[in-house]
């Protein structure tokens, strides 16, 4: 006898599932950042096994720093001795002692993707850790699944509260805030910002990884599935503004913060140089006294005129960081000068871990929901051995980013594993249900599971102007990254304390494009496939007859 479908507790969990796998970490580190910048099937199976590969690594991370978040000081606020005990190693004097916490102690960064380097066995481990979390999460499907969601939905949001209290109270916080509201209108002509803008959306929602569509397949056929849309959607839009609004309120902070240390540091130079008087030289009389000094004493002020910085808050928070520069370097920065800063620094990885673990559920679910639903598979394997596989297979390839070239290839997957592959499979996926199944076919499944029919605006939206504008935002994307020349990545430099652009090798591109056309040629294949056991299944009965 067939094993009836395991279904949700209630319909609660399935929003709380839609809102922890939705609600991740592309609402605090991404949307921050293009904030700052600009103001089906078997595809969707393979882009969700893609991002499963890197994603956890993540979660690998935020572990490992919030290991090092319980002692005092914390390892980044202040940068090590050398070998020699005589000073500061010099990596860390020419960058920051959150980069250098970050490139050097966590990631052991190469200089380049070509010096690939060994695996780091700190960074295995973490990896092995929160690959044994989300199995655990996993190991009973919606049993254990619909459980955890709700700490994973729910945590996040009362610690974003906690910083949003914390971030409104501190130092320079509105000039964060300030920085954030201010449209930059020029972008609107900009076509990167509405390809970054669409794929944000696309990552966010989690539209075209088949996630949604695999939590979906655990409810009653009754379920409103209209209503839950809505309010996973307008939950995850408000998300990432109150996400932002906390994020620029740290921004602005950190920046005011180095703004006014680079005063401090450039009016004591002075003060010290030309033996003034204490408090004749402040901040706001600065720029008249440079030039006094410029006028008065033209040799000596030429002699120190390269150590003088060019202090500008502007330029500071212009400073874009985005994903885990975001996460892991502005954010401990921004910590490490708080009260308390072992507090909020466990608080704060505890919230990644949430997002991250929440948002992993997802991706797994994508992939275990049609090995599971295999009659072939399910009937030989356990959903715990089935489980447990998928888990291992993740973990073992994703050693690849805990290499010291790793975190290149983070990017590498990040940037181009789920980005065009989405595009298509979402316009795939809105063609087949409004051209080929049929907008009114539709239209009556809905009614029968909701008991009204949908109004003209979602067959307007669905028929029309999704389609329209996702082909629109395809050709955006082909014409503006791949016809602009050679590939390049921010490869982190050891002697100048940055990072440099540097062109990707002819491997890399290779595999960019192997990301690219796996997981796009699917749908074209599937088709063909689908095509051809039908056409050999008329044969047969046509002869059988």
């Amino acid at each position: 006898m067939e094993k009836s479908r395991p279904l949700w507790d209630n319909p609660l969990q399935f929003v709380f599932a839609c809102i922890s796998y939705a609600v991740g970490l592309g609402n605090v580190w991404r949307f921050p950042y293009l904030c700052q910048m600009y103001g089906g099937g078997v595809a969707s199976v393979v882009v969700s096994f893609f991002l499963s590969m890197y994603y956890n690594v993540i979660n690998a991370w935020a572990f490992w720093y919030l290991f090092h978040s319980f002692q005092d000081p914390l390892p980044w606020a202040t940068c090590p001795l050398n070998s020699n005990r005589t000073g500061y190693e010099e990596e860390c004097k020419t960058s920051s002692s959150t980069q250098y916490f970050w490139y050097r102690q966590t990631l052991n960064i190469s200089p380049s993707l070509e010096a690939s380097g060994g695996v780091q066995w700190e960074q295995a481990l973490c990896l092995t850790l929160a690959w044994l979390v989300v199995y655990l999460c996993i190991l009973r499907g919606t049993e254990s699944t619909g459980k955890v969601v709700y700490v994973t939905a729910s945590l996040p949001y009362c610690v974003l509260i906690v910083y949003l209290i914390r971030g409104l109270t501190l130092h320079g916080a509105v000039n964060g805030l300030i920085y954030m509201f201010t449209p930059k209108l020029e972008q609107l002509s900009n076509p990167k910002a509405w390809i970054s803008a669409a794929t944000q959306i696309f990552f966010s929602l989690g539209l075209g990884f088949g996630s949604l569509i695999a939590f979906a397949s655990y409810n009653e056929p009754s379920n409103n599935c209209e209503r839950h849309a809505i309010i996973v959607s307008l939950i995850n839009s408000a998300t990432s503004i109150f996400a932002s609004i906390v994020t620029f309120s740290i921004y602005g902070f950190k920046a005011t913060f180095n703004y006014e240390s680079c005063l401090n540091k450039v009016i004591l130079l002075l003060m010290n140089t030309f033996d003034l008087e204490e408090g004749s030289l402040t901040a706001d009389n600065l720029s008249e006294m440079k030039d006094y000094l410029m006028a008065t004493h033209p040799q000596e002020y030429a002699h120190l005129s390269p150590q003088l910085k060019n202090c500008s808050l502007e330029a500071e928070l212009d400073t874009a960081v985005q994903g885990t520069g975001l996460a892991f370097i502005v954010y401990s920065e921004a910590i490490k000068n708080m009260e308390v800063p072992q507090l909020y620094s466990v608080l704060y990885f505890i919230m990644l871990l949430m997002l991250g673990i929440g948002s992993m559920l997802g991706n797994t679910a994508a992939i275990l929901t049609p090995l599971t639903d295999s009659r072939t598979i399910a009937t030989r394997f356990s959903k715990e051995v089935i489980s447990g596989a998928v888990c291992f297979i993740n973990c073992v390839i994703g050693l690849i980013f805990t290499m010291e070239a790793g975190s290149y290839w983070f990017d590498i997957f990040n940037d181009y594993a789920a980005t065009l592959s989405l595009l298509l499979i979402v316009l795939v996926e809105t063609i087949a249900v409004c051209y080929i199944y049929g907008i009114r076919r539709f239209e009556k499944d809905l009614y029968t599971m909701t008991g009204r029919k949908p109004n003209w605006y979602w067959k307007v939206m669905w028929a029309f102007a999704s389609p329209l504008l996702i082909i629109s935002l395809f050709i955006f994307y082909l014409s503006d990254y791949i016809l602009t020349g050679t590939l390049q990545y921010q490869a982190w430099d050891a002697t100048q304390g940055q990072l440099v652009t540097k062109d990707y090798p002819g491997y890399a591109l290779a595999m960019i494009g192997l990301l690219v056309a796996s997981s796009t040629t699917c749908i074209p294949l599937g088709a063909l496939v689908t095509f051809i056991r039908k056409r050999l299944k008329r044969e047969s009965v046509s002869t059988t007859a």
